[in-house]
């Protein structure tokens, strides 16, 4: 059992990653919409990645007995600047996330809630390989910004990522 205040942290953290989920859906049909087939594809992967984190932290509410309480997603933003702009925003979202998760841990050892923290340093660990994969695109986007050449070969490589196997 999770305490009453944990059920519902847990719940908003499975709001934000339905909401992160979102979110890259809306900045692939961004991309396609700039025929960036290939940066489509990285946020699409990106997209059904953090819906499979949201069904994570879904499965184990349920596992812990508690209640699933599923709210409102709030509508993304759906027009980015430049691909650069696109990119930051992958950034800043992804430390924003760590933050939540970084709330959660801190709740779990205020609570004494070591199943809920061993749980949750999955997500903590992910977050790491989230913003380091953040950072190296946003410094990709920053060389080739500007550069058609250089966007080409961006966007062909981002489309060659497949969903992994976690």
């Amino acid at each position: 059992m999770v305490s009453e205040n944990m059920e519902k942290a847990l719940n908003a953290q499975l709001n934000a990653e339905v909401y992160s989920g979102y979110l890259y859906l809306s900045m692939a049909a961004y991309f396609e919409d700039e025929d960036l087939a290939g940066f489509a594809n990285w946020m699409r992967v990106q997209a059904e990645e953090e819906l499979e984190h949201g069904m994570k932290f879904y499965d184990y509410i349920i596992r812990r007995g508690a209640s699933v309480t599923l709210s409102a997603i709030e509508g993304p933003q759906t027009e980015w600047d430049s691909p650069l702009a696109a990119f930051e925003h992958v950034l800043e979202h992804e430390k924003m996330v760590s933050g939540l998760i970084n709330d959660l841990v801190n709740l779990a050892i205020e609570e004494k809630d070591h199943a809920t923290n061993n749980f949750l340093q999955w997500f903590v660990e992910e977050q790491v390989e989230e913003e380091e994969n953040a950072m190296e695109l946003l410094a990709k986007a920053k060389f080739a910004d500007g550069d058609n050449r250089l966007m080409y070969e961006l966007n062909k490589e981002l489309g060659e990522r497949a969903p992994s196997n976690d």
